[in-house]
């Protein structure tokens, strides 16, 4: 039997009585596991198991490839801003959802587990909800190992020029290129030398620096574009929920218009 904090991440129903649950530990990394009974009004989860919450779960762990037994689940922390604020929701479901992309089962990283408490809470207080999605995803892709290269040519090194008012960046390159090495570059994004080194800041700041850096609305825009094809290139895939960030973000900017 192991215990440990955990975050819900996904729920799914798998019969009348039960669902399939998958968690962030942070003791023993993301597990998915049965949890039996949780969909009877009495149950040994008191509720506990909704999408966000913060808990402090025990579960009998199983063999590989095979689900973990959920037994218990104390709530912590209920993630309550999505009921004030559909951006925040939005937001917290798109931690997630990456988290259950990038995050490898069974693999213990208890850096990776505290940095998404910490936007959790972030995102259900009032921390600015784009500058906790930077924070996180550039956090993230440092932790797992899949942080971009800014200040350097991934191809040959050199260190990018700095009076440059464009940058060459290749997703799936991983960084940024050199006009020398973009030739046979697939799919490489011309932005600004402001919002690359923007990026850059953001993944040395902390929450409580990072709403500082204060950027013009045009590089905030640009950066969030960046890395939506970044870890869309790491993920295999464009997150669901990515489109409904962007889908809210234009009609946020079409209405101040």
């Amino acid at each position: 039997m192991h215990k440990s904090d955990a975050i819900v991440l996904r729920v799914i129903d798998f019969s009348e009585t039960s669902c399939v649950v998958t968690l962030l530990t942070r003791e023993f990394g993301k597990i998915t596991g049965l949890a039996k009974g949780a969909r009877r009004k009495k149950n040994p989860f008191e509720s506990a198991l909704d999408l966000l919450a913060i808990v402090r779960l025990v579960f009998w762990p199983k063999a590989p490839r095979a689900m973990d037994l959920l037994t218990e689940a104390k709530l912590e922390r209920r993630f309550r801003a999505g009921g004030k604020c559909l951006r925040r929701l939005y937001c917290a479901y798109y931690v997630a959802e990456i988290v259950g992309l990038l995050v490898e089962h069974n693999d213990p990283m208890p850096s990776v587990y505290d940095l998404t408490e910490e936007t959790i809470r972030r995102l259900d207080g009032g921390c600015d909800p784009d500058w906790a999605l930077f924070r996180f995803e550039m956090g993230l892709l440092n932790l797992l190992g899949h942080r971009p290269q800014l200040d350097a040519c991934i191809g040959c090194g050199r260190p990018r020029r700095g009076n440059a008012l464009w940058v060459a960046f290749a997703p799936i390159g991983g960084g940024t290129v050199c006009p020398a090495c973009r030739v046979g570059q697939q799919h490489v994004l011309s932005v600004r030398t402001e919002t690359i080194e923007f990026l850059n800041r953001i993944g040395q700041a902390n929450f409580e620096t990072a709403g500082e850096l204060g950027p013009d609305p045009a590089t905030v825009s640009e950066a969030r574009e960046v890395l939506n094809h970044y870890v869309s290139h790491v993920a295999g895939r464009e997150p669901r929920t990515q489109r409904f960030l962007k889908s809210m973000r234009t009609t946020q900017s079409t209405t101040r218009h």
